[in-house]
């Protein structure tokens, strides 16, 4: 038996190593593909540092357009998707998202008051907006939890998920609120809204990587906690967990990877929610392997979705939000009717 469970454990581990190398290959591809086509050979020689041989051109166009904005998907859609399992394994819902509690609309809320307002916080500069919005998208995180604690507290899924409903509708009223007041700007916060990576450099990199490091280790050191909530919280506290604190700490770790994603490139839909179902296909409901395995899902699917958004109305961009609709929008109603027939 003991044999029997190493063999699982190492075959976990090599299709993990398997799906970081495929992640690497895709995050390549993403910096060679575009309006002007670089050979991936190059590409990976630019990426390692050596660029004997090719052209100035090249090597600028990789370094400072195409691979921080291929490396800021990778991490944007890696975040989400590791979210996204952890909220389903709380929530026990395989549709829950880490939006249901008020995370996007809350971010959008903040970000709306900068667009339309013109606010320009100081020493934030152009920062000012994903600041804002990362804010207002924990705050109403916050905000929920307390009051569904407040309301269960035993926090169940299904208080959680309506209390987030209700927040959001009421947040999301807010919003068309100051949306019908200043019009003019209504075209820049809804392509906001809809998630862009364009024009995005090192700088917000740097800003998203401590959020992924940080928010990602702690889930993952989280990972057997998971495990026991999934067998159900009375199952959970009879081994000595406890599922309350345990809950919030989950919670918060997971919101601010979404908050920081959302804030820093809008709300993306439905790789939170594809990402972690066929990570749990490929390698099991074990959120050690989990987790990692939707990371690297997530951030390949918003490269392929980013490429497409801007590639396919070349030399306009599609919002990418608007590709991931309508990828996921399918596998959405596919995931419930097939719940349903279950």
């Amino acid at each position: 038996m003991r044999l029997s469970a190493a063999n699982k454990a190492g075959s976990r581990s090599r299709r993990l190593v398997l799906a970081a190398l495929i992640s690497m290959g895709c995050i390549c591809a993403g910096a060679s593909l575009g309006s002007s086509s670089i050979r991936l050979a190059d590409t990976a020689r630019i990426i390692l540092g050596r660029t004997e041989g090719i052209s100035a051109r090249d090597v600028s166009i990789v370094r400072q357009l195409r691979l921080p904005r291929v490396l800021l998907a990778f991490m944007v859609g890696g975040a989400l998707a590791v979210s996204g399992a952890v909220f389903q394994s709380i929530l026990k819902n395989q549709l829950a998202s880490p939006y249901v509690i008020g995370v996007s609309s809350g971010a959008s809320l903040g970000a709306a008051l900068v667009i339309l307002c013109g606010l320009s916080l100081p020493l934030l500069g152009r920062f000012t907006l994903p600041v804002t919005g990362f804010t207002a998208g924990l705050l109403t995180v916050f905000f929920v939890i307390a009051f569904s604690v407040r309301l269960d507290p035993n926090m169940s899924g299904n208080t959680v998920i309506l209390f987030g409903m209700v927040v959001s509708l009421f947040v999301n009223a807010l919003l068309t609120t100051l949306m019908a007041l200043f019009r003019e700007e209504l075209k820049t916060l809804i392509l906001w809204q809809m998630g862009s990576f364009a024009l995005k450099g090192w700088p917000y990199v740097t800003m998203m990587l401590p959020f992924v490091v940080l928010g990602g280790f702690g889930l993952i050191r989280h990972s057997r906690d998971l495990d026991l909530l999934s067998f159900g919280e009375d199952e959970a506290q009879a081994l000595g967990l406890e599922a309350r604190s345990v809950k919030r700490r989950l919670f918060f770790l997971a919101s601010l990877l979404t908050g920081a994603a959302v804030a820093l490139c809008g709300a993306i839909g439905f790789v939170d929610l594809i990402a972690p179902h066929i990570g749990r296909r490929i390698i099991g409901p074990n959120h050690r392997y989990a987790l990692p395995m939707s990371f690297f899902i997530g951030g390949c699917m918003m490269i392929t979705a980013d490429l497409a958004a801007r590639t396919i109305i070349s030399p306009a961009e599609l919002p990418v939000g608007a590709v991931t609709c309508l990828i996921g929008a399918p596998f959405f109603a596919w995931v419930y009717f097939r719940r349903g027939r279950g």
